[in-house]
């Protein structure tokens, strides 16, 4: 049983050692642009020690991290505690749903120029943007999955005696946790490209400033650090969630 699960995982691994052999053949071929626009593999990962050697991507990481987990904790928590009142109380969606309508289309970076003027170039501003593009999804995503729990089930509770708060708590809000969870898969990646993109522009500490003044240098290994970090970080929040909602889910299938 465990010699296709070993095979399956080198299968994966495999595609990704091909990439990273090509890539550092084609570069190293490329030798009358000095490597000026496409440094070879062992290049990037020399200058990615380099540069955590040196504290330079640790610090600018943490800026971000901070700022990343500040915006997506708070725009999470708020798109949860909107989603669970609108979904359960049709009062509240009939009042809210509208509005939410309008705003939702708008893209998260589409903020940024108000932002600007409203909360200024601080660490405010990477925050908010980053709250504004984890609040949606979470919010969809809890009103689908509580008015997607059978009706059923919510009356047998009630014929049962239990109250409107139990209802919620033992029997709504668990079914409905799977449904939220991918709505913090979708935004967990989504919020590291939104905080590099505000940071590119108006910040001047995170890895997206990292990656600006690196392009101002014509610095292609270090761009290239910045995006494996980013494409790391993205990964591990998806895949973070996505295993903690197998463990909160797994007893109950």
């Amino acid at each position: 049983m465990n010699q296709p699960k070993k095979l399956g995982y080198w299968w994966g691994i495999l595609p990704i050692a091909l990439f990273l052999v090509a890539w550092e053949i084609a570069a190293r071929l490329n030798l009358s642009s000095g490597h000026l626009f496409l440094p070879p593999f062992s290049v990037v990962m020399r200058e990615f020690y380099s540069l955590i050697a040196d504290g330079v991507l640790v610090e600018n990481f943490l800026s971000s991290l901070v700022r990343v987990l500040i915006g997506f904790c708070a725009g999470s928590m708020a798109g949860l505690v909107v989603g669970i009142l609108m979904g359960w109380k049709e009062v509240f969606n009939r009042t809210f749903s509208p509005i939410i309508s309008l705003i939702y289309p708008i893209p998260a970076l589409g903020w940024l120029p108000l932002l600007m003027l409203w909360v200024g170039i601080n660490e405010m501003l990477p925050i908010a943007i980053i709250f504004i593009c984890s609040f949606f999804p979470v919010l969809y995503n809890t009103i689908t999955g509580i008015r997607e729990v059978s009706k059923e089930l919510i009356n047998t509770a009630r014929t049962l005696g239990a109250s409107e708060r139990c209802i919620l708590i033992r029997v709504v809000l668990p079914l409905a946790v799977p449904n939220i969870f991918t709505g913090l898969q979708l935004e967990a990646g989504m919020a590291w490209r939104v905080v590099i993109a505000a940071e590119m522009v108006a910040i001047p500490t995170g890895i997206g400033a990292l990656m600006m003044r690196a392009e101002s240098l014509v610095r292609v290994d270090i761009i290239i650090v910045c995006l494996i970090v980013l494409s790391f970080m993205c990964l591990l929040f998806e895949r973070s969630l996505a295993y903690l909602c197998q463990k909160l889910t797994s007893k109950w299938k």
